[in-house]
């Protein structure tokens, strides 16, 4: 069982602990965190969902999760990171790039890039969470996710354009 802690819109907490499944109140967002690895050639490593996991499934997305109880957004993303993919990361080597407040699914999702260079076949990929994962540019991501390979990552592309943008004018 999965439990969460709940925060307010503007991530003030509600002192309440919620259980993954169920319902979330008006007003109640629990944490979640996207994590782009990166490697040294600006590409974005995408891992597709389970064939049975929901939402989502067989559609490919940037490592993403939900914070459990007690943990930060920075310990979440590492912890996801490493569950999701098997890569390690020193939580001073995630970079916080910005954050989604999303009403519609109740979350505030925290966003940070990892820097890491690893072949996508020597990934430890988590059973009933990730079945592939492979290396794409921002071209190809943008094309998967107007296809519909990779739906919840437009908003995510701009993100990480505007960051690489400014980070290499």
């Amino acid at each position: 069982m999965e439990l969460w802690d709940l925060y307010d819109k503007n991530r003030k907490p509600l002192n309440k602990i919620h259980k993954r499944g169920d319902a979330l109140a008006k007003g109640e967002y629990h944490l979640a965190v996207s994590v782009a690895a990166v490697n040294d050639k600006n590409e974005i490593l995408l891992t597709l969902r389970s064939k049975d996991k929901y939402p989502y499934p067989n559609c490919w997305e940037i490592t993403t999760g939900s914070c459990l109880a007690g943990e930060n957004s920075r310990t979440g993303a590492k912890r996801e990171l490493f569950e999701e993919t098997g890569i390690s990361a020193d939580i001073e080597d995630l970079i916080y790039i910005d954050t989604i407040c999303d009403d519609k699914d109740n979350f505030i999702l925290d966003f940070f890039i990892v820097k890491k260079n690893i072949a996508a076949e020597k990934l430890k990929l988590q059973p009933h969470e990730t079945q592939d994962a492979m290396w794409v540019s921002f071209k190809d991501l943008e094309k998967m996710s107007k296809s519909g390979l990779a739906p919840n990552s437009l908003e995510r592309i701009k993100i990480l354009k505007s960051y690489f943008t400014k980070s290499n004018p």
